[in-house]
């Protein structure tokens, strides 16, 4: 009993010492404990899981490096594009972007009055709203966030999300004190340094000064601004990442993980991407993909095909007919919200077209892809680079020359940046949609050019069409009047022109 007394007394002494309200849950903080160093890692990992996860998945088949495996049907509708608005693929990006990050960046703007955090929360907003633009043609963006005061936010046009993205960014910074270079909160993107920030925000903005210009906004001015950011060199100088992940389970890459669950493998190589590396006699196509092991080579299934097959061969078509995706390679990949690689392309693009100066072009273009066979821990680049296929100066014309860059930007997007491949593909119609039918395909038609996409073979948005938009997310269309009128998956997105 005197033991039992003491105990209580210890209790008691431990609860008053800690001034503790009966109250107060410990599990969940105030919300005034919740500081802004403590939120910024989630607005991070809420952003880096858009193209990350879901999207890895559903803009992998939409650009054609991925397609379903012949023996299961997990991602049939991304494959032959059999889905509408009544789909929920964008869901759970949806509900990162707002629920998750626009949320805790509005925490963290009503906390601080430190500049440079201030800043990067404006980095963080603009990447956020270019993946909702870039996705679904627009985005709310000036009534976000608003809770019960506005319950359903206007949807702005993304023109309007561009613009008004990166003027906040220009705004942001122009605020910075010039003695300032680090930010305050936890950041495991750039471990605080500003100087990272400002050149992931160049590199932000070129990318969508690029999408501007080529939807006809305010071009001159853009035009401008991108040569000035290029002259400048404030560009990343390594791949930007969310570098988080390890070969524990519970750790993994959130891809990955996805699939490590299912304990299957749903994905094998398309035929555009394993054609092109063929043709290129490129060292990276064994990096995310196996020999079929029916014949030891690599084959890429033709898109939206694989019931097709019977009919045409008089065969079943089966899983050791194609190379599968070595999923395992992601296991304790990083999630790339902006490459080297990129950067350089995007470079290479600029010099070429606005300055024309075609050697400024081959200097980057020829970095982009050593820094894209770096990335990969690949040796060759040099020898790579001297192929007919892919040498620059082989080029004939500058059109020849531009379009080399963004083939070479489509081969270096893979298993990285799915996403940002499928925007730049939209973009600038490269890889082109080929002429030749998928059946075409198969028989070897000469109509056909390697690393072409395909017309799925089962598309039920008929030939000719190939996915430009994801649906607005069910949640949205549930829940906020606002959400705009229905479009087919063949409208495309603001910039997308060509």
């Amino acid at each position: 009993m005197k033991k039992l007394l003491l105990y209580s007394a210890a209790c008691l002494l431990a609860l008053s010492s800690c001034d503790m309200d009966i109250n107060d849950d410990p599990n969940y903080p105030d919300n005034g404990d919740v500081t802004p160093t403590l939120i910024f890692p989630s607005v991070e990992n809420a952003l880096a899981a858009v193209p990350g996860d879901a999207m890895f998945t559903n803009a992998g088949f939409f650009v054609q490096y991925f397609e379903q495996r012949p023996e299961s049907n997990q991602y049939n509708t991304q494959a032959e594009l059999h889905f509408d608005e009544s789909s929920s693929l964008f869901d759970r990006c949806y509900r990162s972007i707002y629920a998750g990050a626009m949320m805790d960046i509005k925490d963290i703007e009503g906390k601080t009055t430190d500049k440079a955090d201030l800043f990067v929360c404006k980095v963080m907003t603009a990447l956020g709203m270019q993946y909702m633009v870039d996705a679904c043609g627009d985005a709310p963006y000036t009534e976000m966030c608003q809770g019960n005061a506005n319950p359903t936010p206007k949807w702005d046009e993304g023109q309007t999300v561009y613009t008004g993205v990166l003027n906040a960014m220009d705004e942001a910074e122009a605020a910075i004190p010039e003695t300032a270079t680090k930010i305050t909160m936890t950041d495991p993107m750039f471990n605080q340094k500003l100087d990272a920030w400002k050149r992931f925000a160049n590199g932000l903005r070129l990318r969508m000064y690029m999408r501007l210009i080529d939807a006809g906004v305010d071009v001159a001015n853009y035009t401008a601004k991108a040569k000035a950011i290029v002259a400048s060199g404030e560009l990343p100088k390594s791949d930007v990442t969310f570098d988080v992940y390890s070969n524990a389970e519970g750790q993994y890459n959130p891809w990955y993980a996805s699939y490590f669950a299912l304990s299957t493998n749903n994905f094998c190589a398309a035929y555009p991407i394993v054609s092109y590396y063929n043709a290129t006699d490129d060292p990276r196509i064994g990096y995310a993909m196996d020999v079929a092991s029916a014949t030891d080579t690599y084959v890429g299934q033709i898109p939206g095909s694989k019931t097709l097959y019977k009919g045409w061969s008089g065969k079943d078509w089966k899983n050791k007919n194609v190379s599968t995706i070595k999923v395992a390679q992601a296991m304790s990949m990083p999630i790339y919200l902006m490459t080297l690689s990129e950067v350089e392309f995007l470079k290479a693009e600029v010099e070429l077209r606005f300055n024309d100066d075609a050697a400024a072009a081959k200097a980057a273009y020829e970095a982009a892809v050593k820094a894209d066979f770096t990335s990969r821990g690949i040796t060759g680049a040099d020898a790579f680079l001297a192929g007919v296929r892919v040498n620059f100066d082989d080029q004939a014309t500058k059109e020849a020359k531009l379009k080399l860059i963004y083939m070479q930007k489509w081969t270096a997007f893979f298993f990285r940046n799915h996403m940002e491949a499928w925007s730049e593909q939209r973009r600038t119609d490269v890889p082109a949609l080929s002429e030749a039918t998928a059946q075409d395909v198969y028989n070897g038609s000469t109509k056909y050019s390697a690393g072409d996409l395909i017309n799925p073979g089962l598309n039920y948005y008929g030939k000719g069409n190939v996915c430009k938009r994801m649906p607005y997310p069910d949640n949205a269309r549930k829940y906020n009047k606002n959400t705009p009128a229905v479009k087919t998956l063949a409208d495309p997105v603001f910039w997308d022109v060509k």
